[in-house]
């Protein structure tokens, strides 16, 4: 198996992390593998993050949504659709800049967990308003990714979800 096949076999979502701080450029890398994800338009990707490490604004997160509380890192998805060329197909390209980030994780030797929080409107201007949005009209968060080195027993590894019977030749 190849190292590429290995890290999309083997990514979960990691829901428990240990006490181990994830270095800046890790999380850089990780930015970086999401800017790399194809978009409706290239040079129109909405694609910000915001990075929070912040013990009290994770727990405040965590409020919305209890997964981030104990993570040691969350990177907050944004999309900003004045800078998205395709206004109506904004979420398909923050779902892949999200993936290729959890990708990354896995290829860096960390868990991630993707947190939704679009299209839920209340949750987003919640999510906003903690990292300083104020109007989700335009700038609208769409996810949270949690990020750390999986809790003993918890790491990323193989689970068959091949389902042949999932699988149609040209008609459904």
């Amino acid at each position: 198996m190849s190292d590429f096949e290995e890290i999309i076999n083997t990514r979960r979502s990691i829901r428990e992390y240990d006490d181990k701080e994830v270095s800046d450029e890790d999380i850089l890398k990780i930015i970086k593998a999401g800017m790399q994800a194809p978009g409706s338009r290239l040079g129109a990707e909405p694609w910000e993050f915001v990075i929070v490490k912040n013990k009290e604004t994770l727990a405040k997160l965590g409020q919305i949504k209890p997964r981030v509380t104990k993570a040691p890192v969350a990177i907050v998805l944004v999309a900003n659709i004045e800078r998205s060329f395709y206004k109506s197909v904004w979420q398909q390209d923050m779902g892949a800049a999200a993936e290729n980030m959890l990708l990354e994780a896995v290829n860096l030797g960390l868990g991630g967990l993707w947190n939704g929080v679009a299209p839920e409107e209340e949750r987003m201007s919640r999510i906003g308003e903690i990292i300083g949005i104020t109007d989700i009209t335009e700038t609208k968060p769409y996810c949270i990714i949690t990020l750390g080195y999986p809790a003993e027993g918890l790491e990323n590894k193989f689970m068959d979800k091949f389902d042949e019977e999932r699988i149609h030749y040209e008609k459904y």
